[in-house]
């Protein structure tokens, strides 16, 4: 197996486990009290669709996306697959905090709580920024222009959902919420 194979797998497998992570995890939910209108939810999701398919699908380098952004080396593809690697746990630790809170959708569950334990003490939206922090290590190891555009979408229709749950979000907590605020970060973490 070549090192550019090996490189791709260690890209692959966290993506795997993320997936199967989050089907099992989906199982044990709450009920849904309030949730984002479909044409709110699908014109998010396409964003983010077409970010991973320009991410993983190597048709999609068309033209100068097919370019090399950089030249390959064994330093970028390790930093790449633990930037990956180092994602996928963020999103599943994160995901494991909001247990049955979780939803695919923006929405409200049944006696909803506040969530500000584990990621959630340093950052206001984790599963977000660990699946986003995935996509850069993914794309430093296949390393095309696709990537980056790619990865580009996946951050904007992250930051579009963000936005629209932290209003909902402010609208069922108010002043807890807005305090959680001052001291999580919105993607990045805050530390003060």
């Amino acid at each position: 197996m070549m090192a550019r194979e090996v490189f791709h797998l260690l890209v692959e497998v966290p993506w795997i486990v993320f997936v199967l992570y989050w089907i099992v995890s989906a199982i044990r939910t709450r009920d849904t009290l309030q949730t984002e209108s479909f044409a709110s939810r699908y014109a998010i999701l396409l964003i983010e669709a077409a970010g991973f398919v320009l991410l993983f699908r190597h048709s999609a380098g068309i033209g100068f996306l097919g370019n090399r952004v950089m030249h390959r080396t064994l330093p970028s593809a390790i930093a790449g697959s633990i930037l990956t690697w180092m994602g996928i746990g963020l999103a599943i630790w994160a995901r494991y905090h909001l247990a049955e809170y979780w939803s695919a959708r923006i929405t409200i569950k049944e006696d909803h709580q506040l969530i500000r334990s584990g990621p959630y003490t340093r950052l206001r939206h984790p599963i977000y920024s660990g699946i986003v922090l995935a996509a850069i290590g993914s794309a430093v190891v296949i390393d095309q222009w696709r990537c980056v555009l790619g990865v580009c979408l996946v951050l904007m229709g992250y930051c579009i959902k963000a936005r629209k749950e932290e209003t909902m979000l402010t609208q069922q907590f108010g002043d807890a919420f807005r305090e959680h605020q001052k001291h999580a970060g919105f993607l990045i973490p805050r530390f003060r």
